[in-house]
């Protein structure tokens, strides 16, 4: 039957002479031997002639057996083309082009896709091998070619680094990111707007520490890829000085902060008026420095406005509760006086509107109703000396100090109307129409504080006292009107002292004047400056008498005139020096104004001796300079470095000086900006003025600010180093 000739690839052709042609495209592989054995079609019996290596031709339909060329007929000039059965290549031999044993060899177990070729030399697997080479290629040389320059794409704060040598990237930092960073800035908290100064604030770029986070060439090959057609954002690096940013903080929360007002009534001579509630809020401290920080960081214009996060509490009694009580109450208690009669029908007293108006108070409550009372207090001092009609008034027992010995005044108790009883019948007529009268029964008045309870108080000597020295006469007066208030201040065992607590406020109408204070780090005026260095005086005589410290606040800079590590700033509301009796003995304070200097004693029983060691002035930090606009309210300051200092307080027995403990106060100051005034600029000429200097639109360098009201007295203009 013909053979097939379909298949060029896997066909041989049969010669006339016998032999078999080479493959024309694929090897040929050798046939394995036929099988002989007697009931095998074709096989020979032992001893034929017949090659045992003859090929088998085979088509679909039988099989033909050619065998070597000397068993065809020679002269038959046939060409005979069949399929070839490959065979298993001998061990050792790979099939080549032409054929078996051709090829080198492949290493055993080596993988052989369709035409004989190994896996790994198909065109599916050397080209990504390929290209995967190349990229490596292209990665090592992009990573050497970038040596140590900002890698491209990099982005801080919008401005581009990428490319750049880490110098070339700090000065284009200064250059265009530093004045927006100290640029000042408008903060909003609530409904109050006022104006940041980052250099004040202690805020400033750090340049270097900024290239150093910029700088890092990244390593992994998708990032380096992407890099070519995307930015890489870094966020600036900022130095901050924490108690100058405090200090700015401070200062905006001097406007923000207000205590929650709760619905009340208020009586102006005999005409009462409701009170409005309004809510508190207080400055979120860490909210509005993070929210400073985040939007010098973003790189935002200097123009936006930063809003800073504010805390609100709600009011406890509202509109309501308030109108309730001013209908039923207060108007008809004003609408009539009310007469007091004695228990024997003979004296009488008429208590005027006006001091039933005087002695109201009104008292919120937690469950919102607001408490009616009379207090027995003001009853009296609006009634002057009318009760003394039906008797004498008691006298408390008080503490007066002679040279270098305290004693106690003895009490006197009164006879006559009790100002407590009396303003307890008045409250349930207040409300009854006229005509209204109570009757009053006379009998003694104790003292309120008696002589045994100041004498159990065991104040009986001198535990510590401490001068400090001013020059101003404006805080002169501030110190003098305040150490009055406190003069006689009596702290029972176990109580805590508030200075601002004790004096309430200290505005013009208390007798203050307006004095030098530190505002936001530069020397302004304000009422009630000096305070300060009352509060140091102060705090110097609790720390020698070894009371406990609850709360007192440095100044944000260091002042010559006051101990390092050893002073006190307080303002109205917001900054307080408090103290604790901490011993089983009472405290009795004692102050001593005269011109210049300002003395504070305090009597009591001494229960240790206390040294002060002062530690080594460390860290040292440099002002800043800065030129201010001399607009009228500049004013020059020589600076003060800044530094940090412990001091420390030993307490020692006061039989046997054996050292008891020891306590550690750690201050921090940071340094006072030296500022220039220089004049304004010439709108005409476009030029400073003559002998001037231009001032920069923002300051440079980092000018430390200082806590909202701290008093200085007279600035030391040149401070000794």
């Amino acid at each position: 039957m013909p053979l097939d000739t379909s298949r060029d690839a896997d066909t041989v052709r049969l010669h006339a002479d016998g032999t078999i042609g080479r493959l024309r495209s694929a090897p040929a592989v050798p046939t394995a031997p036929p099988l002989a054995g007697p009931d095998t079609p074709g096989a020979e019996a032992p001893g034929s002639d017949r090659t045992a290596g003859a090929e088998e031709l085979r088509d679909a339909s039988d099989t033909q057996v050619i065998g070597p060329a000397a068993d065809l007929p020679p002269s038959d000039p046939q060409v005979v083309e069949s399929t070839a059965i490959p065979a298993e290549p001998t061990v050792g031999e790979t099939p080549g082009p032409d054929g078996p044993g051709d090829g080198p060899a492949e290493p055993p177990g080596t993988a052989v896709g369709p035409g004989g070729r190994p896996r790994w030399r198909r065109r599916s697997v050397l080209v990504p091998a390929a290209a995967l080479v190349a990229l490596g290629a292209a990665y090592g040389v992009d990573l050497l070619t970038s040596g140590d320059d900002v890698p491209r794409g990099t982005v801080v704060a919008g401005v581009e680094l990428g490319g750049l040598s880490p110098a070339a990237a700090a000065q284009r930092l200064d250059g265009e990111l530093t004045p927006r960073i100290t640029a000042d800035r408008a903060v909003v908290a609530a409904d109050v707007q006022d104006v940041l100064h980052p250099p004040a604030a202690g805020l400033a770029l750090d340049v270097p520490a900024t290239v150093d986070a910029a700088d890092h060439q990244p390593l992994a090959p998708w990032t380096r890829l992407t890099s070519l057609f995307s930015e890489r954002r870094v966020d600036p690096v900022l130095s901050v000085d924490h108690t100058s940013l405090n200090a700015q903080l401070d200062q905006l929360a001097a406007t923000v902060d207000r205590a929650p007002v709760d619905a009340s009534i208020t009586v102006d001579g005999t005409t009462p008026a409701l009170v409005a509630p309004v809510d508190g809020r207080t400055l979120d401290r860490s909210g509005a420095a993070a929210a400073i920080t985040a939007a010098l960081v973003s790189g935002a214009d200097p123009a936006t406005a930063i809003d800073l996060p504010v805390d609100v509490t709600a009011v406890r009694v509202d509109t309501a509760e308030a109108q309730r009580v001013l209908d039923a109450t207060v108007t008809p208690a004003l609408a009539a006086p009310v007469t007091v009669v004695g228990s024997d029908g003979a004296d009488s007293v008429v208590v005027p509107p006006t001091a039933i108006a005087a002695s109201l108070t009104f008292t919120p409550q937690d469950d919102g109703t607001l408490a009616v009372a009379v207090d027995p207090t003001a009853l009296q001092t609006a009634m002057g000396a009318e009760f003394a009609d039906f008797g004498s008034p008691a006298k408390d027992a008080r503490f007066e100090v002679s040279g270098d010995s305290i004693s106690v005044v003895p009490s006197v108790d009164g006879q006559g109307i009790n100002p407590t009883d009396l303003a307890a019948q008045l409250l349930p007529v207040l409300d009854d129409p006229a005509p209204r009268s109570v009757t009053a029964t006379l009998g003694p008045v104790p003292a309120a504080f008696t002589t045994e309870q100041a004498q159990a108080l065991g104040v009986t000597e001198q535990v510590s006292t401490f001068s400090t020295h001013f020059t101003n006469s404006a805080s002169g007066t501030n110190i003098r009107v305040v150490a009055e208030e406190v003069d006689g201040a009596l702290v029972r065992p176990g109580e805590t002292f508030s200075l601002n607590g004790y004096t309430g406020p200290r505005g013009t109408a208390q007798g203050y004047v307006p004095a030098a204070v530190i505002n936001g780090g530069e020397l302004s005026q304000a009422v009630g400056g000096g305070i300060s260095q009352f509060a140091t005086t102060m705090f110097n005589a609790v720390f020698f008498a070894g009371l406990e410290d609850v709360h007192h606040k440095p100044h944000s800079f260091y002042i010559s005139r006051y101990p390092a590590g050893r002073e006190a700033t307080v303002y109205e509301g917001l900054i307080d020096l408090q103290w604790r009796n901490d011993t089983d003995t009472g405290v009795y304070v004692q102050t001593e104004w005269v011109p210049g200097t300002i003395t504070v004693t305090l009597w009591g029983t001494k229960h240790y001796d206390v040294e002060s060691v002062s530690g080594e002035r460390r860290n040292l930090r440099e002002p800043a300079v800065q030129d201010k606009v001399d607009d009228g309210n500049c004013t020059p300051q020589s600076g003060s470095t800044g530094f940090d200092i412990t001091v420390t307080r030993v307490f020692k027995d006061i039989h046997s000086g054996a050292e008891l403990r020891r306590e550690d106060f750690n201050t921090h100051y940071a340094a006072e900006a030296v500022i220039h005034c220089v004049p304004a600029a010439d709108p005409a000429a476009g030029q400073p003025a003559a002998g001037g200097t231009p001032a920069p639109a923002t300051p440079s360098g980092r000018r430390p600010g200082a806590r909202v009201g701290e008093d200085v007295g007279t600035r030391v203009r040149r401070r000794r180093r």
